[in-house]
């Protein structure tokens, strides 16, 4: 139904648009301004209107106008245009059409196999077409499957004119993987009553609860002075940053942890006897639970730089975004609609809280609820990801009746 659903895919993994996350320009790689220009172009060509790109957010925004009477609300679309921190470079989609259950091999020479046995996600494709990676590259499903799901349905709507539907917006922005990408997203101008993100995985997920983020550089000073006279000199930094870490919960760590459970995350640690660093994330989806993981930080801060005169041990913290939930479970008319569209597509709503983030995040506490729902991939940010073009469809199928049912 969807006929160009699958060749624009192909079409746009193809293209790296890998983020940046040491980079200050938005977005943050050139690669991303190009595809937003391509994009542009590919929305014109359907049909949209208002068609925008503002280089102060890198966001490209569309409009398909109302083509009913009824007062109905303004619904919101977005994806994100970049791709994670793996290799991005030359990706080359495969495809297997009727999957059997057994192993795929995406590289022969680098014996690469997405296998069952370490992937059991691979038993609800049985039967299906399925994208791979070749093995060297992530594939860029997320978030590109969302993308092209978005292109579909609006196609769709305008070559069927029979489906009434309100004004919808549309956006697809930069630089999620990073975190920052929504940060300059402008609520106003893109004039929604709420939306949806297209970024989630298998179909059937609808998630409006995300954690609460934080990240935390933790920086030490230590004192380097010749081993053989260190008695009563030395301050080895590397032995605070290990008793920093140790002193932080055990078992409050992401390999460790499911569901709303949340975590402290060491990212990177660098360092000598005179200094070092280390890198953290803090993730927590109650928010009293969030402020005491961070409080806790500062704590065993104060107490390994008890013994000394000066200050040795320095955290230095920054909220990244807070869960969805506080300001979505306010106004639940989203995610009411996408759960009653995907019950009448006969799709069980799996209704849990992400153990990340989205741009919704920080979308909805800017004053516009944006709830996330499946985009179908699966295994994301590296060689082992896949999508359905089944699941895809189903994406699309979710998304023109969302439209149709806000209009009845």
């Amino acid at each position: 139904m969807y006929k160009n659903l699958v060749d624009r895919f192909l079409e746009y993994v193809k293209i790296e648009t890998q983020s940046d996350s040491s980079s200050t320009t938005v977005p943050s790689t050139q690669s991303q301004v190009e595809f937003a220009k391509k994009l542009m172009k590919d929305l014109q060509e359907i049909g949209m209107e208002e068609v925008e790109y503002n280089d102060k957010n890198g966001f490209v925004t569309a409009t398909l106008p109302s083509n009913t009477d009824n007062d109905v609300p303004v619904i919101g679309y977005i994806a994100h245009m970049d791709t994670a921190d793996f290799n991005a470079e030359n990706v080359n989609p495969q495809i297997h059409e009727n999957y059997d259950g057994g192993e795929v091999v995406l590289n022969k020479k680098m014996g690469v196999k997405l296998s069952p046995k370490d992937f059991p996600n691979m038993n609800n494709y049985i039967g299906q077409t399925l994208i791979t990676t070749d093995g060297t590259t992530l594939l860029g499903s997320d978030d590109k499957s969302g993308i092209v799901e978005i292109f579909a349905a609006m196609e769709h709507l305008i070559n069927n004119p029979d489906i009434k539907h309100g004004k919808i917006r549309i956006a697809f922005g930069p630089d999620e993987e990073i975190g920052v990408g929504a940060d300059k997203f402008d609520v106003d101008h893109f004039a929604a009553d709420f939306a949806y993100t297209i970024d989630g995985g298998p179909v059937g997920e609808l998630e409006y609860e995300s954690f609460n983020a934080a990240g935390a550089n933790v920086l030490i000073q230590g004192k380097n002075v010749h081993p053989g006279t260190a008695k009563g000199k030395m301050v080895n930094a590397l032995k605070l940053a290990i008793a920093f870490d140790e002193a932080l919960p055990s078992q409050d760590v992401p390999e460790e942890t499911e569901d709303r459970e949340g975590f402290f995350h060491l990212l990177g640690m660098t360092g000598t006897v005179e200094g070092a660093s280390m890198n953290y994330i803090i993730r927590d989806h109650d928010r009293e639970l969030f402020i005491k993981r961070k409080q806790l930080m500062r704590d065993i801060a104060i107490r390994l730089n008890a013994p000394f005169e000066e200050e040795r041990v320095k955290v230095i913290m920054k909220d990244s975004y807070y869960n969805m939930r506080e300001v979505i479970e306010k106004d639940m008319r989203p995610v009411e609609l996408a759960d009653k569209a995907m019950r009448n597509l006969d799709i069980e709503p799996d209704v849990k809280p992400i153990r990340g983030g989205t741009d919704g995040s920080k979308i909805s506490f800017m004053g516009l609820p944006t709830p996330n729902i499946f985009a179908g991939g699966e295994n994301f940010h590296g060689r082992y990801e896949f999508v359905a073009v089944e699941s895809m469809e189903r994406a699309t199928d979710v998304l023109v009746e969302i439209a149709r049912l806000a209009a009845e």
